[in-house]
């Protein structure tokens, strides 16, 4: 993965895109659900529902599939009860990982993370062992061929942006997550359309690896982001763009 944007690395492996862009939505509609199930159906006085839901429509999600997803967590219509839990890791070569799990059997979805990392020479961390390495951000990617990088600049730092950073042609704007909502408000005002918009752990320092130990990392990633459990995954590796899982 090059640098922090799984965006830009969604877009560089055009084959995958239209799979992985189920798979998102799949884990959209679970964050969706169990955020209006723990705060209620308005986004408005959720935060955690209208952050989803602005994920959502950063994807690119129908709003159909986003009510739907939000009459669920409600009640209103049927759907699955999901609980939330943080695996804490390490892979080869130091690399920290974190797994953000959403799941309706907690324990198969133990069983099936501990087989992926056994599987891959990595091993579950002590709490908070890896935790303390990451922060809590914002991060707005945007297609640097369709946006000026400067306007990106100008309209997100005055919004309260902290940071914007061009990955490989993929700007990339990173926020507080207090500040995140405004952010994106004024770069979709703006008329500029993002590639993808969360609020997401950003490790503080990260682990540079080769072409080899990269491709065994990478197959770690794709196999745990598969997982129909997994929500989200989390790392700290420099992963070559070169390195083919």
């Amino acid at each position: 993965m090059s640098g922090h944007s799984k965006w830009a690395t969604i877009k560089h492996k055009k084959g995958a895109l239209d799979a992985k862009r189920g798979q998102m939505f799949t884990k959209l509609i679970k964050e969706i659900s169990i955020a209006a199930r723990m705060g209620g159906g308005d986004p408005d006085g959720n935060p955690r529902l209208r952050t989803a839901v602005l994920k959502a429509r950063a994807a690119n999600m129908p709003k159909d599939n986003v009510d739907r997803a939000i009459k669920k967590g409600t009640g209103e219509l049927e759907g699955v009860n999901y609980e939330e839990l943080v695996y804490e890791a390490y892979a080869p070569g130091g690399v920290a990982v974190l797994i953000e799990v959403l799941t309706d059997n907690k324990n198969r979805a133990a069983a099936e993370v501990r087989n992926i990392l056994t599987r891959s020479g990595g091993s579950l961390a002590t709490s908070n062992a890896v935790m303390r390495l990451f922060a809590r951000k914002g991060v707005i990617s945007l297609d640097g061929e369709k946006c000026a990088e400067d306007k990106v600049m100008e309209i997100a730092l005055e919004a309260g942006a902290d940071d914007i950073v061009n990955e490989d042609g993929e700007i990339v704007v990173y926020t507080s997550p207090e500040a995140f909502e405004a952010v994106l408000n004024a770069i979709n005002g703006a008329g500029m359309e993002t590639d993808g918009a969360e609020i997401s752990m950003i490790a503080e320092s990260n682990v540079d690896l080769g072409k080899d130990d990269g491709a065994k990392i990478q197959k770690l990633i794709d196999k745990l982001e598969e997982s129909d459990d997994v929500q989200n995954v989390y790392h700290n590796a420099n992963i070559p763009e070169d390195a083919e899982a």
